[in-house]
C-alpha cells in the first residue's frame, strides 16, 4: 500500500488471519513508525467493561434479601442461610464467564499508535483490527482511574462510523448513534494518553504545512501565465 493511500484510508473494520507485525493486519508504509503498542489490563478491562465488581455486588445483594425475607417470614437461620447459600453456583458461573471474556479480550487485543495512525486488534474467536487513520481523528479525550490505567475514547471525523457492536468492548459506552473507537484499560494511561496528543498535534501541523504549500504552487500555478503576459 503506498504512503498517500495509507494516509487517506477511512477508518475501517478489518478482518485478518496472518499478522506481519503483532497487530497490525499488513506491513507499516516506507517511513511510518510504531510510537506505541500495548494490550488491555485484565483488571481493569474485567471492571470496567464486563463490570465484575457490579454483578457480583448484584448477587451480594441478592443473597441478603433472600436471607432476610426467609428470617421474615418465619424460617430460622439454618434454612434462610442455605436457601441464600443457593445463590453461591449461579453467581461463580456468571462472574466465572465474565471473567474468562475479560481474559480472553485481554490477551487478544493489542492497541498500536503510529505516527499516522491508531490501529485496535480485537476479537476472540474471529481476530479483527480498527484502522483509524489521524485524519479521521477529530479528538480524543482520556480519563486516568486510580490504577494508573486509562480509557482514551477517540471522536471521529467526517462520514465514516465504524458500527457500536462491531466495535464493543472497545467503544465509548452509551454513544450508539455516534460511536467513538475506545482504548480500553491502556496500562501506563497517562503517558500513552500524552503520546497520542504529540503524535496527533504533529500529523494536523504536517497536514496544515501541506494544504498551505499546495494552496501557494495553485495560486502561483494561477497567477504564472498573468505574469508572463504582463
Amino acid at each position: 500500500m503506498s504512503e498517500r493511500a495509507a494516509r487517506r484510508r477511512p477508518a475501517a473494520v478489518l478482518e485478518h488471519g496472518a499478522e506481519p507485525i503483532p497487530g497490525l493486519p499488513e506491513p507499516l508504509p516506507p517511513g511510518e513508525r510504531i510510537l506505541w503498542q500495548g494490550r488491555p489490563v485484565f483488571a481493569s478491562l474485567a471492571r470496567r467493561a464486563f463490570h465484575l465488581r457490579a454483578v457480583a455486588g448484584y448477587f451480594v445483594l441478592l443473597a441478603l434479601w433472600k436471607l432476610v425475607t426467609g428470617l421474615y417470614d418465619g424460617a430460622g437461620w439454618a434454612a434462610a442461610g442455605l436457601d441464600a447459600f443457593g445463590l453461591v453456583v449461579p453467581a461463580g458461573l456468571a462472574i466465572g464467564v465474565l471473567a474468562l471474556l475479560a481474559l480472553a479480550y485481554a490477551r487478544s487485543t493489542i492497541f498500536t499508535i503510529t505516527d499516522r495512525r491508531v490501529v485496535i486488534r480485537f476479537g476472540v474467536a474471529l481476530p479483527m483490527a480498527v484502522n483509524l487513520p489521524f485524519r479521521q481523528i477529530a479528538g480524543a479525550a482520556v480519563g486516568v482511574f486510580r490504577d494508573g490505567t486509562a480509557d482514551l475514547p477517540l471522536t471521529l471525523a467526517g462520514p465514516d462510523r465504524v458500527a457500536w457492536l462491531h466495535l464493543w468492548p472497545f467503544v465509548r459506552p452509551w454513544r450508539l448513534r455516534h460511536p467513538e473507537p475506545m482504548l480500553r484499560a491502556v496500562p501506563n494511561g497517562a503517558e500513552v494518553a500524552r503520546i497520542l496528543r504529540t503524535a496527533l498535534e504533529q500529523a494536523a501541523a504536517a497536514r496544515t504545512a501541506e494544504a498551505s504549500a499546495e494552496g501557494r504552487e495553485a495560486a502561483a500555478a494561477r497567477t504564472g501565465p498573468l505574469a508572463a503576459a504582463a
